[in-house]
Formats: C-alpha cells, structure tokens, sequence
C-alpha cells in the first residue's frame, strides 16, 4: 500500500491548512476573520458610515449624528497608513462569493492530491 513520504506530507499538510483557513462560512473564512480580529481585537476603531436613509434628509438630529461618525471615520483614516491599514483590513471581506470561493478550492485540493499522486507514479514506474 502507498504511503507518502516526508515531502509529500508536508505538503499534505500544507494544503490542508490551507483549505481549513480559507473554507467560507457563512459570514467569511477562517483567515480573514482572524485578519478582521487582529486588525481591530478591542473594536474600538470607528465603523464605516451608512449610507443616510431617504427619509431622515430632514431629520438635522439624524444628519449631524451621520455627519459626526463620518468625521470621525476620516479623522481615524487620514491620521496614518497604520490607522488607513487597520481600518482596510478590519473591513476585509471575502474575495469571491462563497460558492465560487468552494468550488476553487476544492478544484485546487484535487489537482495538488493529483500531482502529489502523479509524481509518486512517475518515482515508482521509473
């Protein structure tokens, strides 16, 4: 029976990680949830505005409360590159809808199990 050598379980490994850390949840993967989290772990950064409703257009109370997260989001934006990149990555999302996101990476786990099962061929049949 075929057993894997050093290499090959490395690799084994390695993609199995892999795939652990970037299999989509419903609300994103593993990987950038702990991004988001060691972006922001205290969540004290301030969050991205809405968009105001329709309706509140009106309402002075509700736009200067909007306006005032929205300073308050620029200020934090435009103090550094660190604050800038801390903001973008706590804000990081998925790149590929989730089902796309699947279907990629089980495509890529087949062809590396096939590769590593190719070359174990090519080594035996040599």
């Amino acid at each position: 029976m075929w057993q894997p050598n050093t290499v090959q379980w490395r690799l084994i490994w390695i993609v199995t990680v892999l795939l652990i850390l970037a299999w989509p949840v419903g609300n994103g993967s593993l990987a950038v949830k702990a991004i988001n989290r060691a972006a922001d772990p205290f969540q004290l950064l301030p969050r991205v505005p809405s968009p105001l409703a329709m309706g509140l257009g009106d309402d002075m109370e509700a736009v200067q409360q909007h306006d005032a997260e929205e300073t308050a989001y620029y200020r934090m934006y435009d103090t550094s590159r660190i604050a800038r990149l801390r903001l973008q990555l706590r804000d990081l999302k998925d790149p590929f809808d989730p089902s796309t996101e699947r279907q990629v990476l089980v495509g890529l786990a087949i062809l590396i199990a096939l590769s590593i099962w190719r070359v174990e061929a090519k080594k035996g049949g040599a």
